[in-house]
């Protein structure tokens, strides 16, 4: 179909697809690619573009329709128009990933136009049909107010403040990610670039008994289809337990809804697709495991090899059993959470490309190294003959941590010798990457007569699904987490991650503490009522300071913050009989025993300082942390730096951005390179240092949960955090007050961005989202159906920061990521428990304005 229209002021004529829709036009035609492909169902918005003057979601309008009408995109705005957004949406804190930015800027500008002067109110509305899975959105409407001053002619857009400590310095990336400049992985093309498909299976759990590709191989426009057979390395792979295969082999079960059977590369994304569909198999289709009781009973059927445990942790301090029946008052309860899923923007994605007798892998990731060492074990190739690159990522939150399309890219790049793609679509990645961990918890906590806890027991049932992927650590800090940030002298925990044939379970924000905090924080509501006490007050009689034990025996350290934050809050929390409080802490760095480092490098470039480091920054403003540590320790100005996005080729192993941990300890790393480049520059110019190198290194030891020491140290920090949950007259969140113990806030712009979109986050974890499984198949296939919480169900959020100067590493900065979003639900539960004393024990809560009716 040859279509014509007017795009950006330009005629443009296309010959596309009659299916094809105007994004497809924009993005694989005309090479615009400022508008994403988040969803392909309209409801993420970041697709947003202007047609005709309004803005359209361009996924779900076709080209037929546009044609003949004038679009706009965000490559199209004026010079002024590109100015003030990017400067708007980045002095306001409004960029973090930045997938969804551009379109963002696309609706502001609409709104705009029609309204220079909106309310808050009428900001929401308009961005009503628009996701964010990292600011929160406040500070999205900070940015169009802000941008509607700025075209008034009332402000001037700025620099924002010098790098350093404690300074809100600009983001470096977020300029390029709010114009659509930055390079994203389905933004990339490559000369004779294939598109790659995978078959998976329609049922989570079945035996594979013959599989037939001739159809397919034989399609025009087919190159190659693969199968497990052609493999030429390990097939299976995985984080800690190579438990994965890359492809199900015949004869062989399938595990879950997601796993992969056959690959295909083709010349066009169609045709691979349709190629898929015609290849057949045949199943012997077998009944499902689909919760952790089942796969438990005598009889089971055996999902792995190992049994159907992936992992048990257990953990003693005291005389537990003696010391509860000693107690003036015990509660006992059973919670349960669902599954929940990332919901990140930016689908998963890879390119690639044979080059140098390997492969060159473009992906989205939260650890190149990580992907490199699978890749090479996959195609029997040395480390070194496998390079990965890092784009910039859109959203992850624990969900990119997994192999999910690089290895599948690689085999097909590996088999044709031509760069191969493949992006997942949204249903896709939606059934394939694994998820939170649905968990249930049968806890008992007993406190004295003043509310003094004494003792706690509990047992922890995780759903870890058909894979291993992350569960037996997620497993371990819900089990080392679930005392929150408590004084409890007696206490027994013991949990076991199961196998199902549901989806994988494994990293998402929290790593396993937020379900443990649901239920610890529930508990101290119940005692606080038996007591006659207020939440408040059992919190502040049992809050961790210097010199008391946690329950793995690690005595706490001098930075411990807590009751700092429950001062904060303590006038907000008692100016209203239905405010929800909840308490929590967080691991910074994997710990437990595992080997953690830090790594980069400094290398002086052409009278700069180039930052390396194989961390990846996945939103949270990475970039700007490294930056302002480089200034605090050298006084160099911010425009003398600059910092190199990971690839295994040029920037050193420092791990996977997991934990909370980059911040600490790439942020240490950084420091350690940054005094001795300080110490050259005494007696040199920086221009006289070209070429030289200053290498950092930290290494955080710790002690693995099961060590025999009496006060081992299971992590190397930790931080804490307080929230305050105040719901208005109809019983909706109106209010959410949060204090952080953050050690010390290296920029307090990106701070309050990642706990804002914590909170969103939790809020939805609370109130909305679910993501039932049925016979090992989740229901919800779109992300309009996830529950996501949006702009108009925002409510304001204030946010204190609590600084006692935090640990001897990286200026005192402690990781914020995670914490963010985990004291959030238990304090709903709380807020609601005393609006109509009804004790909620599974989340979504039920019986509240939210609920599905």
């Amino acid at each position: 179909m040859r279509l014509e229209l007017k795009v950006n002021g330009e005629a443009k004529v296309v010959d596309v697809p009659a299916e094809a829709t105007l994004l497809d036009v924009l993005r694989d035609h005309l090479r615009l690619t400022g508008a994403k492909n988040g969803c392909g169902e309209g409801v993420c918005g970041a697709c947003t573009v202007i047609l005709a003057g309004r803005p359209v979601r361009a996924c779900r309008v076709t080209a037929a329709k546009a044609a003949g009408q004038e679009v706009l995109t965000i490559e199209g705005l004026t010079p002024r128009e590109k100015e003030i957004y990017a400067w708007a949406f980045t002095a306001a804190g409004a960029v973090q990933c930045g997938f969804c930015t551009p379109g963002m800027v696309m609706e502001a500008k609409a709104l705009l136009d029609r309204n220079d002067s909106p309310s808050e109110e009428e900001i929401k509305q308009a961005f009503r049909a628009h996701l964010c899975r990292c600011t929160g959105y406040q500070k999205i409407v900070a940015a169009v107010q802000l941008a509607a001053r700025a075209l008034r002619g009332e402000v001037t857009p700025g620099q924002g403040e010098a790098a350093g400590m404690r300074k809100r310095f600009f983001r470096p990336d977020a300029p390029v990610k709010a114009l659509g400049q930055a390079t994203f992985v389905d933004d990339l093309m490559f000369p004779g670039m294939l598109y790659g498909a995978v078959l998976r299976p329609p049922y989570a759990r079945a035996r594979v008994v013959s599989l037939d590709t001739t159809v397919a191989r034989e399609m025009p426009g087919v190159v190659v289809v693969l199968t497990a057979e052609d493999i030429p390395g390990q097939r299976y792979q995985g984080h800690i337990f190579k438990d994965w295969p890359a492809l199900v082999a015949v004869g062989e079960e399938v595990r879950y809804v997601g796993d992969a059977i056959a690959l295909v590369a083709a010349e066009d994304r169609e045709t691979a697709r349709k190629a898929v569909e015609q290849i057949k198999v045949e199943y012997e289709v077998l009944t499902p495991v689909t919760c952790p009781a089942e796969a438990l009973a005598p009889g089971a059927p055996s999902l792995h090899p190992k049994g159907n445990i992936l992992s048990e942790t257990s953990i003693r301090k005291g005389n537990p059993e003696e010391a509860l029946r000693t107690c003036a008052h015990v509660v006992s309860q059973t919670y349960r959470t669902p599954f929940t899923e990332h919901a990140f923007l930016e689908p998963e994605s890879a390119v690639a490309v044979p080059e140098n007798e390997g492969i060159t892998i473009y992906t989205s990731t939260q650890g190149v190294y990580d992907i490199q060492e699978q890749v090479a074990s996959l195609l029997a190739l040395p480390h070194e003959k496998v390079r990965v690159l890092n784009q910039y990522v859109g959203g992850a939150f624990g969900g990119k941590e997994d192999l999910s399309v690089q290895h599948h890219a690689a085999l097909l790049a590996w088999a044709t010798k031509r760069p191969v793609k493949i992006t997942l679509t949204r249903r896709e990645s939606i059934l394939v990457h694994p998820k939170r961990h649905a968990m249930e918890i049968k806890i008992t906590t007993g406190c004295d007569d003043q509310g003094r806890l004494v003792a706690m027991t509990a047992e922890i049932t995780a759903d870890t699904g058909a894979y291993a992927s992350l569960g037996a650590q997620v497993l371990e800090r819900a089990c080392h987490h679930i005392t929150g940030p408590y004084r409890i002298p007696h206490v027994r925990i013991y949990g076991r991650a199961v196998y199902t044939n549901n989806p994988p379970a494994g990293a998402f924000r929290g790593f396993g503490v937020p379900q443990a905090a649901f239920a610890c924080e529930s508990q101290l509501n119940l005692l606080a009522r038996r007591l006659g006490k207020s939440p408040w007050e059992i919190r502040w009689i049992n809050a961790l300071e210097p010199g008391d034990t946690l329950a793995t025996g690690q005595i706490v350290g001098q930075d411990v913050g807590i009751k700092e934050t429950l001062l904060a809050v303590k006038e907000v929390f008692e100016s209203s009989p239905y405010a929800g409080i909840a308490c929590a802490f967080k691991n910074v760095g994997l710990g437990v025993g595992t080997r953690d480092t830090g790594r980069a490098n400094l290398a002086v470039e052409k009278g700069k300082v180039r930052i390396y480091s194989g961390a990846a920054c996945l939103g949270q403003g990475l970039e700007s942390v490294l930056i302002q540590i480089v200034a605090e320790a050298t006084g160099l100005p911010a425009e003398k730096m600059e910092v190199v996005l990971a690839d295994t080729a040029c920037t050193p192993d420092a791990g996977i951005t997991t934990a909370s941990r980059q911040s600490l300890f790439t942020g240490e790393a950084v420091r350690r390179a940054a005094e001795e480049l300080a110490q050259a520059l005494k007696d040199h110019a920086l221009e006289e240092l070209e070429g030289r190198t200053f290498v950092g290194e930290f290494y955080g030891a710790t002690d693995p949960i099961a060590s025999n020491k009496e006060h081992p140290v299971t992590h190397v920090a930790y931080g804490y955090a307080t929230q305050v949950v105040l719901l208005d007259e109809e019983g909706r969140v109106a209010k959410v007050v949060a204090a952080y113990d953050v050690g010390r806030a290296i920029n307090p712009l990106n701070v309050e961005g990642q706990i804002e979109g914590g909170i969103v986050m939790g809020l939805g974890y609370a109130l909305t989202e679910d993501f039932p499984v049925k016979d090992g198949i989740p229901q919800y296939q779109q992300l309009g159906r996830l529950g996501l919480f949006r702009f108009p169900q925002v409510p304001l959020m204030e946010t204190i920061l609590v600084e006692k100067g935090g640990t001897q590493y990286a200026f005192g900065a402690k990781g914020m990521g995670e914490l963010a979003t985990i004291p959030t639900a238990p304090a709903v539960a709380c807020a609601y428990f005393r609006r109509d004393g009804l004790l909620r024990t599974a989340l979504p809560l039920e019986g509240t304005p939210y609920s599905k009716k």
